[in-house]
């Protein structure tokens, strides 16, 4: 509940923002918690592997999943609705390859790309405008992860897959957050 102090006198008010949001929103942290987890393990995997460019690549993208569940941890704490902190799910440690790791990560984003989907239906069906809104960047992020490892997973293909071209792959994994730590410069 916030409270505005006008010409002395304290007016307060509570935004609404219905259960189905509420639980939508926090589940949403789930899944983006589990992800940043799961990048985590494929990071943790790659550095040991010798996949130096995935290894970064994926330590970068877990620290950008944690930052979208703390997004959405922010803006309930915002509205003065909790925010449920879950217990993460125990991520596989063990690949088979770098580009099963893509495909698999490609899945997780098409999974969390349906649940935003679902939320902005709740939003707009309860007419939450605000919330609604704030999926916004959530919907335009999504398109761009999944572009970003679908184009991966085709570098297979266009490469290859014997020792070389993985090893290419593995440069463009590093070169890609390179690019994405100069362009938040």
């Amino acid at each position: 509940m916030d409270a505005i102090i006008f010409n002395q006198v304290k007016l307060t008010y509570t935004m609404k923002i219905s259960k189905n949001m509420q639980n939508a929103l926090n589940n949403q942290i789930i899944l983006e918690s589990n992800a940043s987890n799961n990048y985590l393990a494929m990071a943790s995997w790659c550095e040991i592997t010798g996949y130096e460019g995935g290894s970064s690549f994926f330590y970068a993208q877990s620290n950008e999943e944690r930052s979208h569940m703390i997004k959405i941890v922010h803006y309930l704490n915002n509205l003065g609705v909790p925010a449920v902190i879950p217990a993460t799910k125990l991520p596989a440690s063990s690949f088979k390859s770098l580009e099963s790791i893509l495909k698999i990560a490609l899945n997780s984003e098409q999974t969390v790309t349906s649940a935003i989907h679902v939320m902005v239906e709740i939003a707009q069906k309860d007419k939450d405008y605000p919330t609604h809104a704030f999926l916004e960047w959530f919907v335009n992020e999504q398109v761009e992860e999944e572009t970003k490892f679908e184009t991966l997973i085709k570098k297979f293909e266009l490469i290859g897959r014997d020792k070389i071209a993985i090893n290419e792959i593995d440069k463009i994994l590093a070169a890609s957050v390179e690019s994405s730590a100069s362009n938040t410069k």
